[in-house]
Protein backbone atom coordinates (compact mmCIF):
# COMPACT_ATOMS: atom_id res chain seq x y z
CA UNK A 1 0.00 0.00 0.00
CA UNK A 2 0.96 3.74 -0.66
CA UNK A 3 0.48 6.51 1.88
CA UNK A 4 -2.19 9.00 2.11
CA UNK A 5 -1.25 11.34 -0.54
CA UNK A 6 -4.31 10.32 -2.78
CA UNK A 7 -6.93 9.51 -0.21
CA UNK A 8 -9.34 12.63 -1.79
CA UNK A 9 -8.61 11.58 -5.56
CA UNK A 10 -12.13 10.93 -7.11
CA UNK A 11 -12.14 7.02 -8.36
CA UNK A 12 -15.70 6.42 -10.77
CA UNK A 13 -15.62 2.79 -10.72
CA UNK A 14 -18.45 1.64 -13.48
CA UNK A 15 -20.67 -1.83 -12.27
CA UNK A 16 -21.99 -3.47 -15.27
CA UNK A 17 -24.99 -5.36 -14.28
CA UNK A 18 -27.20 -8.23 -16.23
CA UNK A 19 -29.15 -10.82 -14.55
CA UNK A 20 -26.45 -11.22 -11.98
CA UNK A 21 -28.71 -11.33 -8.57
CA UNK A 22 -27.19 -13.84 -6.60
CA UNK A 23 -23.61 -12.06 -6.78
CA UNK A 24 -24.78 -8.44 -7.11
CA UNK A 25 -24.77 -7.21 -3.33
CA UNK A 26 -21.45 -8.49 -2.73
CA UNK A 27 -20.13 -6.70 -5.79
CA UNK A 28 -21.32 -3.57 -4.42
CA UNK A 29 -20.59 -4.35 -1.16
CA UNK A 30 -17.02 -4.68 -1.88
CA UNK A 31 -16.66 -1.42 -2.66
CA UNK A 32 -18.97 0.83 -0.56
CA UNK A 33 -17.74 -1.52 2.62
CA UNK A 34 -14.46 0.41 1.80
CA UNK A 35 -15.64 3.54 2.75
CA UNK A 36 -13.43 5.53 0.17
CA UNK A 37 -14.60 9.31 0.58
CA UNK A 38 -13.32 9.92 -3.28
CA UNK A 39 -15.73 6.56 -4.39
CA UNK A 40 -18.37 7.83 -7.72
CA UNK A 41 -19.86 4.34 -8.11
CA UNK A 42 -21.69 4.13 -11.61
CA UNK A 43 -23.96 1.13 -12.00
CA UNK A 44 -25.51 0.56 -15.96
CA UNK A 45 -28.44 -2.42 -15.84
CA UNK A 46 -29.56 -2.51 -19.00
CA UNK A 47 -32.57 -4.72 -18.15
CA UNK A 48 -32.21 -7.59 -15.77
CA UNK A 49 -35.06 -9.77 -15.25
CA UNK A 50 -33.74 -12.03 -12.07
CA UNK A 51 -34.46 -9.63 -8.95
CA UNK A 52 -31.29 -7.40 -9.84
CA UNK A 53 -33.64 -4.28 -10.45
CA UNK A 54 -34.92 -4.78 -6.99
CA UNK A 55 -31.48 -4.95 -5.29
CA UNK A 56 -30.29 -1.73 -6.96
CA UNK A 57 -33.39 0.38 -6.45
CA UNK A 58 -32.45 -0.85 -2.65
CA UNK A 59 -28.72 0.71 -3.02
CA UNK A 60 -29.64 3.93 -4.95
CA UNK A 61 -29.41 6.19 -2.33
CA UNK A 62 -25.84 4.77 -2.16
CA UNK A 63 -24.96 4.72 -6.06
CA UNK A 64 -24.07 8.02 -7.59
CA UNK A 65 -26.15 7.06 -11.14
CA UNK A 66 -27.88 4.31 -11.93
CA UNK A 67 -28.14 3.78 -15.98
CA UNK A 68 -31.06 1.62 -16.68
CA UNK A 69 -31.35 1.99 -20.68
CA UNK A 70 -31.10 -0.71 -22.84
CA UNK A 71 -28.10 -0.77 -24.54
CA UNK A 72 -26.15 -2.48 -27.27
CA UNK A 73 -23.64 -4.82 -25.48
CA UNK A 74 -21.21 -5.07 -22.49
CA UNK A 75 -18.87 -3.34 -24.26
CA UNK A 76 -21.25 -0.06 -25.19
CA UNK A 77 -22.98 0.01 -21.31
CA UNK A 78 -19.63 0.44 -20.20
CA UNK A 79 -19.21 3.46 -22.87
CA UNK A 80 -22.30 4.65 -21.09
CA UNK A 81 -21.72 4.38 -17.63
CA UNK A 82 -18.05 6.05 -18.02
CA UNK A 83 -19.59 8.99 -20.00
CA UNK A 84 -21.37 9.63 -16.94
CA UNK A 85 -18.42 9.56 -14.96
CA UNK A 86 -16.53 12.66 -13.42
CA UNK A 87 -13.26 10.99 -11.77
CA UNK A 88 -9.71 11.40 -12.95
CA UNK A 89 -9.54 7.64 -12.07
CA UNK A 90 -11.44 5.18 -13.67
CA UNK A 91 -11.74 1.44 -13.48
CA UNK A 92 -14.38 -1.12 -13.58
CA UNK A 93 -15.81 -4.19 -11.38
CA UNK A 94 -18.88 -6.08 -13.05
CA UNK A 95 -21.67 -7.51 -10.74
CA UNK A 96 -19.92 -11.08 -10.31
CA UNK A 97 -16.85 -9.78 -9.42
CA UNK A 98 -15.19 -8.31 -6.39
CA UNK A 99 -13.06 -4.87 -5.18
CA UNK A 100 -10.85 -6.16 -2.79
CA UNK A 101 -10.60 -4.12 1.06
CA UNK A 102 -8.23 -1.25 0.55
CA UNK A 103 -7.93 -1.22 -3.05
CA UNK A 104 -9.35 2.04 -3.83
CA UNK A 105 -7.45 3.88 -1.22
CA UNK A 106 -4.26 1.89 -2.91
CA UNK A 107 -4.83 2.60 -6.25
CA UNK A 108 -5.62 6.35 -5.30
CA UNK A 109 -2.41 6.39 -3.48
CA UNK A 110 -0.33 5.28 -6.83
CA UNK A 111 -1.46 7.45 -9.11
CA UNK A 112 -1.06 10.33 -6.49
CA UNK A 113 2.66 9.03 -6.39
CA UNK A 114 3.21 8.86 -10.12
CA UNK A 115 2.18 12.13 -12.05
CA UNK A 116 0.72 11.26 -15.48
CA UNK A 117 -0.10 7.32 -14.78
CA UNK A 118 -1.66 6.19 -17.71
CA UNK A 119 -2.66 2.33 -16.92
CA UNK A 120 -2.19 0.56 -13.13
CA UNK A 121 -2.04 -3.23 -13.67
CA UNK A 122 -2.58 -4.87 -10.17
CA UNK A 123 -3.30 -8.44 -8.63
CA UNK A 124 -5.66 -10.26 -7.01
CA UNK A 125 -7.46 -13.77 -6.53
CA UNK A 126 -9.30 -15.94 -8.95
CA UNK A 127 -12.56 -16.86 -7.22
CA UNK A 128 -14.98 -19.65 -7.52
CA UNK A 129 -19.08 -19.39 -7.75
CA UNK A 130 -19.44 -19.35 -3.38
CA UNK A 131 -16.43 -16.69 -3.20
CA UNK A 132 -13.68 -18.96 -2.22
CA UNK A 133 -9.77 -18.27 -3.47
CA UNK A 134 -8.71 -21.19 -6.10
CA UNK A 135 -5.66 -19.31 -6.63
CA UNK A 136 -3.87 -15.49 -7.07
CA UNK A 137 -3.38 -14.25 -10.48
CA UNK A 138 -2.53 -10.99 -11.76
CA UNK A 139 -1.03 -8.87 -14.65
CA UNK A 140 2.36 -9.16 -16.46
CA UNK A 141 4.23 -6.29 -17.28
CA UNK A 142 2.22 -4.25 -20.04
CA UNK A 143 4.11 -5.28 -23.35
CA UNK A 144 1.90 -5.12 -26.26
CA UNK A 145 4.90 -7.39 -28.42
CA UNK A 146 4.22 -9.69 -25.23
CA UNK A 147 0.26 -9.30 -25.62
CA UNK A 148 0.54 -9.84 -29.37
CA UNK A 149 2.29 -13.06 -29.14
CA UNK A 150 0.06 -14.63 -26.00
CA UNK A 151 2.18 -14.04 -23.83
CA UNK A 152 0.83 -11.32 -21.21
CA UNK A 153 -1.11 -12.16 -18.34
CA UNK A 154 -4.39 -9.52 -17.64
CA UNK A 155 -6.19 -9.43 -14.23
CA UNK A 156 -9.10 -6.63 -15.61
CA UNK A 157 -10.78 -6.14 -11.68
CA UNK A 158 -6.93 -5.13 -10.54
CA UNK A 159 -6.99 -2.42 -13.38
CA UNK A 160 -7.63 1.32 -13.16
CA UNK A 161 -6.92 3.78 -15.39
CA UNK A 162 -6.94 7.82 -16.29
CA UNK A 163 -9.47 9.40 -17.78
CA UNK A 164 -6.78 10.91 -20.32
CA UNK A 165 -5.93 7.68 -21.38
CA UNK A 166 -9.24 6.00 -21.81
CA UNK A 167 -10.22 9.16 -24.07
CA UNK A 168 -7.25 8.63 -25.95
CA UNK A 169 -7.83 4.64 -26.71
CA UNK A 170 -11.07 5.15 -27.42
CA UNK A 171 -13.07 4.10 -25.29
CA UNK A 172 -14.31 0.38 -25.55
CA UNK A 173 -15.14 -1.27 -28.54
CA UNK A 174 -18.77 -2.04 -29.02
CA UNK A 175 -18.69 -4.81 -31.78
CA UNK A 176 -16.50 -6.58 -29.04
CA UNK A 177 -18.65 -9.02 -27.18
CA UNK A 178 -16.03 -11.04 -25.36
CA UNK A 179 -12.80 -9.46 -24.59
CA UNK A 180 -13.52 -5.60 -24.84
CA UNK A 181 -11.48 -5.20 -21.80
CA UNK A 182 -8.34 -6.68 -22.84
CA UNK A 183 -9.01 -4.52 -26.07
CA UNK A 184 -9.41 -1.42 -24.25
CA UNK A 185 -6.02 -2.67 -22.10
CA UNK A 186 -4.44 -2.77 -25.77
CA UNK A 187 -6.08 0.74 -27.30
CA UNK A 188 -4.60 2.83 -24.46
CA UNK A 189 -1.05 0.99 -24.68
CA UNK A 190 -1.51 2.18 -28.34
CA UNK A 191 -2.87 5.59 -27.65
CA UNK A 192 0.62 6.24 -25.23
CA UNK A 193 -0.43 5.51 -22.09
CA UNK A 194 2.29 4.53 -19.52
CA UNK A 195 1.83 1.23 -17.34
CA UNK A 196 2.49 0.69 -13.81
CA UNK A 197 2.33 -3.12 -12.52
CA UNK A 198 2.08 -3.18 -8.47
CA UNK A 199 1.97 -6.00 -6.14
CA UNK A 200 -1.10 -4.51 -4.00
CA UNK A 201 -3.86 -7.78 -4.66
CA UNK A 202 -6.83 -5.08 -6.13
CA UNK A 203 -9.78 -7.41 -7.06
CA UNK A 204 -11.36 -10.64 -7.33
CA UNK A 205 -12.41 -12.43 -10.93
CA UNK A 206 -15.21 -14.94 -10.03
CA UNK A 207 -14.50 -17.99 -12.88
CA UNK A 208 -17.68 -20.21 -12.96
CA UNK A 209 -19.35 -22.39 -15.68
CA UNK A 210 -22.06 -19.10 -16.50
CA UNK A 211 -19.58 -16.56 -17.60
CA UNK A 212 -18.21 -15.94 -21.11
CA UNK A 213 -14.68 -17.09 -20.20
CA UNK A 214 -16.00 -20.50 -17.75
CA UNK A 215 -18.69 -21.64 -20.13
CA UNK A 216 -16.55 -21.72 -23.59
CA UNK A 217 -20.36 -20.86 -25.25
CA UNK A 218 -18.01 -17.84 -27.11
CA UNK A 219 -15.19 -19.83 -27.72
CA UNK A 220 -14.37 -19.02 -31.18
CA UNK A 221 -15.65 -15.76 -31.35
CA UNK A 222 -13.47 -15.06 -28.38
CA UNK A 223 -10.28 -16.61 -30.33
CA UNK A 224 -11.30 -14.49 -33.15
CA UNK A 225 -11.64 -11.19 -31.07
CA UNK A 226 -7.93 -12.15 -29.46
CA UNK A 227 -6.39 -12.91 -32.84
CA UNK A 228 -7.44 -9.72 -34.49
CA UNK A 229 -6.11 -8.09 -31.37
CA UNK A 230 -3.07 -9.36 -30.78
CA UNK A 231 -2.74 -8.65 -34.54
CA UNK A 232 -3.23 -4.63 -33.87
CA UNK A 233 -1.00 -5.13 -30.87
CA UNK A 234 1.85 -6.46 -33.12
CA UNK A 235 1.22 -4.12 -35.66
CA UNK A 236 1.36 -6.47 -38.27
CA UNK A 237 -0.06 -9.73 -39.34
CA UNK A 238 1.41 -13.31 -37.81
CA UNK A 239 4.39 -14.45 -39.17
CA UNK A 240 6.36 -17.66 -39.12
CA UNK A 241 8.86 -16.53 -36.66
CA UNK A 242 6.63 -15.89 -34.37
CA UNK A 243 5.77 -19.67 -33.78
CA UNK A 244 9.84 -19.68 -32.25
CA UNK A 245 9.06 -16.56 -30.24
CA UNK A 246 5.76 -16.69 -28.54
CA UNK A 247 6.89 -19.59 -27.00
CA UNK A 248 10.07 -18.16 -25.58
CA UNK A 249 7.97 -14.93 -25.13
CA UNK A 250 5.44 -16.60 -22.55
CA UNK A 251 8.26 -18.78 -20.73
CA UNK A 252 9.66 -15.66 -19.84
CA UNK A 253 6.70 -14.30 -18.32
CA UNK A 254 6.14 -17.35 -16.31
CA UNK A 255 9.76 -17.18 -14.44
CA UNK A 256 9.27 -13.93 -13.90
CA UNK A 257 5.94 -14.42 -12.49
CA UNK A 258 6.21 -17.88 -10.39
CA UNK A 259 3.61 -17.16 -7.99
CA UNK A 260 0.71 -17.01 -10.66
CA UNK A 261 2.60 -19.96 -12.57
CA UNK A 262 2.69 -22.51 -9.57
CA UNK A 263 -0.52 -21.09 -8.27
CA UNK A 264 -2.32 -21.89 -12.39
CA UNK A 265 -0.65 -25.55 -11.94
CA UNK A 266 -1.87 -26.50 -8.62
CA UNK A 267 -5.44 -25.52 -9.96
CA UNK A 268 -5.34 -27.94 -12.43
CA UNK A 269 -3.96 -30.02 -10.37
CA UNK A 270 -6.94 -29.73 -7.51
CA UNK A 271 -9.36 -32.52 -8.01
CA UNK A 272 -12.92 -31.39 -9.16
CA UNK A 273 -15.65 -31.82 -7.07
CA UNK A 274 -18.13 -32.46 -9.47
CA UNK A 275 -16.24 -35.57 -10.52
CA UNK A 276 -17.55 -37.30 -7.53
Amino acid sequence: MTGQAGAALRISVVTLSFNQAPFLEAALASLHDQHYPGLEHIVVDPGSTDGSREILECWRPRLSALLLDPDKGPADGLNKGFAAATGDILGYINADDLALPGSLAAVAGHFAAHPGLGQLLGRGWIIDRAGERVRETGSSQMSLADFGHGAMTYLQQAHYFSRAAFMAGGGFNPDNRTSWDAELLVDMALGGATALNVPDRLGAFRLYGDTITGSGRLAQRMAEDLARIRCKALGRRPRGLDRIEAPARLLARRLRDPVATLGGIAARLRPDPAAG
